[in-house]
């Protein structure tokens, strides 16, 4: 706690100097002002270290004031033009994320770390949260998974949808392809789902043929008396599942990216919704299939050595 003494008719006051200065440079500047030149006494009086208090002095003598000059320490990477194009990128879509942001500055010559795109974004005053409100797709998730979007000022509202519908959808992949996405509100019951399966089944004999496994998890419309003579009489095998195992099954994953992609497009009705739902299905890429079957056999690997327990996928 530092404090000053000054004359002021004839007395000597004390004041405490917490409360009208912030820095040693302020601190410094008010003594200064109040007519203290000595560099002993203003050591004295602050407990700054003397070479620091001859430092200040020359500087105030030089410059009148003791503000930091600039100009003399590392030059910023992200320069007003590349701050510009920041800007832009993140009013095109407002769910980037800083590491694609990263990657558009590079393209333009402006090579700084995602990190480093967060802080600039931060200092100008952007912040990254969920909207308020609910999304139009998979409310039920909307705590867990909603997607953050970049704002500044107030915090961005979603627009409720007043059919409050929700559009629900099947589909099936394997590493050689994917059937097509179905698409449907009513609630799906066993009669409903052997329909679904009975309308797929020739899409997947063609692209499989006679041998292949079907793997569905342990629904009861799954699991049904209706489903189990149905799968039976018009799938070559069934895969045995465990209960309660999402984390081993790949298609949450591919639900996972269909998701955030529907919902970075922003869909406005139920037409846009199921339109985006299936476009985005179809613009899965075979490569992304691909590593999701493949990933079953480390998926198995993991559960074993885990005990059972849940694993990071």
């Amino acid at each position: 706690m530092f404090t000053k003494q000054f004359l002021d008719n004839g007395k000597i006051q004390k004041q405490n100097l917490c409360t009208m200065t912030k820095t040693y440079d302020e601190t410094l500047l008010n003594l200064w002002n109040n007519g203290i030149h000595n560099a002993k006494e203003l050591h004295y009086l602050t407990n700054i270290p003397l070479s620091t208090v001859y430092r200040k002095i020359e500087k105030i003598k030089k410059d009148g004031s003791l503000k930091h000059a600039g100009g003399n320490g590392r030059p910023k990477k992200i320069t007003a033009s590349a701050s510009r194009a920041l800007g832009q990128f993140v009013r095109r879509d407002t769910s980037i994320s800083t590491r694609t942001l990263a990657r558009k500055l590079e393209n333009i010559g402006v090579e700084v770390s995602y990190r480093t795109v967060g802080r600039h974004l931060l200092n100008a005053g952007y912040q990254k949260k969920i909207p308020k409100a609910t999304p139009i797709c998979w409310p039920k998730y909307t705590n867990k998974n909603g997607l953050k979007r970049w704002y500044k000022g107030k915090r961005p509202v979603r627009r409720i949808p007043k059919d409050r519908t929700k559009i629900m959808a099947w589909g099936g992949f394997c590493a050689k392809g994917k059937t097509s996405l179905f698409c449907f509100k009513q609630i799906m019951n066993a009669e409903f789902y052997v329909e679904i399966l009975r309308t797929h089944a020739p899409e997947i004999s063609q692209m499989l043929g006679s041998r292949w496994r079907f793997q569905q998890d342990n629904d009861p419309k799954h699991t049904s008396r209706l489903a189990k003579a149905f799968i039976e009489e018009n799938f070559p095998q069934v895969l045995e599942w465990p209960s309660n195992s999402p984390d081993l099954n790949p298609i949450e994953n591919l639900w996972s990216i269909i998701k955030s992609k529907v919902e970075k497009r922003m869909p406005k009705n139920l037409d846009d919704l199921e339109n985006f739902m299936i476009e985005e299905w179809e613009n899965i890429p075979e490569s992304v299939l691909i590593n999701f079957s493949y990933s079953m056999r480390r998926r198995c690997e993991l559960i074993i050595e885990n005990n059972g327990e849940r694993i990071p996928y």
